[in-house]
Formats: C-alpha cells, structure tokens, sequence
C-alpha cells in the first residue's frame, strides 16, 4: 500500500489506473489520425487533376502555369504536366487520352496534324502569339533606319525560305505597307503571291538562321525569335512586329483537345482554366517574363 496526496492506492489499483490512461490516450491519437485521413481523404475525393502535355517549356511558360494552378487551386483543380521534347507527341496522347489537354502548338501546326494522322483534335482556346520582327539592315554595326517608310526603293530585305516562316513574313511585310499579296487568312504565301512591290524590293530567301547574319549586307530581314536573341538583336527597335490579326491568327498559340471535350467529366475544372488563363493577373505574368517576346491574344 503506498500513500499520495493522502489517499491510498493498492499496487493493483494503480496499475489498473495507468492501463486505462494509456488506453485512452492511444484512442485520442487514433481517433484524431482517423479524422486526419478523412479529412485527407475527402480533399483528395473533392480534386480533379488535368493532366496537361507540353514541350519543353520556358521559364515564361512555367511562371504562367504556375500563376494558373494558383487562381484554380481554390476550385479543387490540380495541373498535372507531362513534358515531351518531340513535337510529334503531345497531339498523340491527348487523342489516346493519356493527357486531357495539350500546350504547345499553333493553329497552322494542329491542322497539319489532323490531316497527316486522320484525327479531329480541337483548339479550345487561344493564348499568345511570338510575333516574328522586320529588323533594319545594319552599316558598322549601327541600325540604317529607324522606320519601314526609309527603306529605300529597290531595297534589298531578307525572310526565311521554309514555307512556314515565308508566308508569315511576307503577311508581316503586306502589315507593314511595303507589299501586297493575293492570298489570305490561312493560305501560306510565297513570294509568286506577291501581287504589288511598289518599291521594287528585292525579296531574298535565305536559311531562317542566316537571316539575321545577313543584316550587315542587306536593307532589312525578318528575324524569328529562336536566332534573336543569338544574335544579340534587340527587339525593341525592331522597325515592325507582326500583328495579331486574321492573317497571323493561324500562327497563335493554342490549348488543344479532344472534340468531345466537354462531355467529360473535366469539362467543367477545363472551362476553369481556360478561364483562368484568360486574366489579367497571367496576362501581366506573360508580359513580365517573357520580356515582351510573347504577346496575349485573348
């Protein structure tokens, strides 16, 4: 028999006493993991992820799909990315349905895909376009010109001779007033589309890479984004950037689909980033990080 606090326990009683607390504090903490993992369990229940294909995303891309899942997490959204290095792969697994949607590519792109793999993938939401520049032909590495209109008559100007980058920079010199063509919207152009030169200009085609090389030597060039910054060009005084408009809309950027894409169950978290994407706050983050290279289209 022992004394405490001038009450009187039996060995027997004491041991009894310690059993029951130890008993209940093992319920407690199991009570409180089972609330714990409901809890869990219910948020997890309550999330959709959508899984997104991209390829090779920049640090732009990143801080605006960052900004995204930040707007929908409040809605129970989770993005969940998949990142591919071969173009041709994106537009197959969302028509496999191993990812919901897919980033990565223009209009012009996605049709040719559709037509070459017999599929039906759809656009669902436009995001940005790069637009491609007419940069000043240069003399002891200084700009000639400062504005389109001193390009001066039988002028020399240099544009890529593949047929995807051709027709976007004969549509940016038609923009620019120093051509007009006899094509359209999707058509791609090339110079044989060239219906008026009323400065008699020199069209060169040459190498995409090359073009910005041959600035020393010719009157201008259209310059893609990709050797820009290789060649160490600002693009602030660029003497004219493409426009968004019904003749470079084939060259936006572009979130794709399945053609049912609204009949399943994500449809609803879907329309939520798209809507997402479509705000100001990414608007800002697009314009801020990719240091003006990229530009909204919504």
């Amino acid at each position: 028999m022992r004394y405490y606090y001038g009450i009187i326990f039996k060995g027997e009683r004491i041991m009894k006493i310690k059993k029951w607390l130890s008993v209940a504090a093992i319920a407690t903490v199991a009570g409180l993991t089972l609330v714990a993992c409901g809890n869990s369990d219910k948020k997890a229940e309550n999330t959709t992820t959508v899984k997104i294909a991209t390829v090779n995303r920049s640090g732009s891309e990143e801080a605006r799909w960052d900004k995204i899942q930040e707007l929908v997490e409040k809605d129970g959204i989770k993005l969940e990315f998949t990142e591919f290095t071969d173009y041709s792969q994106p537009n197959k697994a969302v028509a496999d349905d191993e990812v919901d949607l897919n980033a990565f590519q223009h209009y012009n792109f996605l049709h040719n895909w559709n037509k070459e793999n017999g599929q039906e993938l759809v656009a669902i939401a436009d995001t940005y376009i790069s637009p491609i520049r007419l940069y000043s032909g240069t003399k002891d590495g200084q700009n000639k010109y400062t504005k389109v209109d001193e390009i001066p008559d039988k002028g020399e100007i240099a544009i890529p001779n593949d047929a995807t980058n051709e027709s976007r920079a004969l549509y940016l010199l038609q923009s620019a007033g120093l051509i007009k063509l006899d094509v359209s919207g999707t058509e791609l152009a090339t110079i044989a589309n060239i219906k008026e030169n009323p400065k008699n200009l020199k069209i060169t085609e040459l190498d995409a890479s090359q073009t910005a090389r041959s600035l020393s030597s010719v009157d201008a060039a259209v310059v893609n984004n990709t050797f820009v910054t290789e060649a160490k060009l600002d693009y602030k005084k660029a003497l004219f950037k493409e426009q968004a408009d019904e003749n470079s809309k084939q060259w936006y950027n572009i979130i794709v689909a399945k053609s049912d894409w609204e009949t399943s169950t994500k449809a609803k978290a879907i329309k939520k980033i798209i809507a997402a994407y479509h705000t100001d706050e990414v608007k800002k983050v697009i314009e801020e990080t990719s240091d003006g290279l990229d530009q909204p289209v919504w």
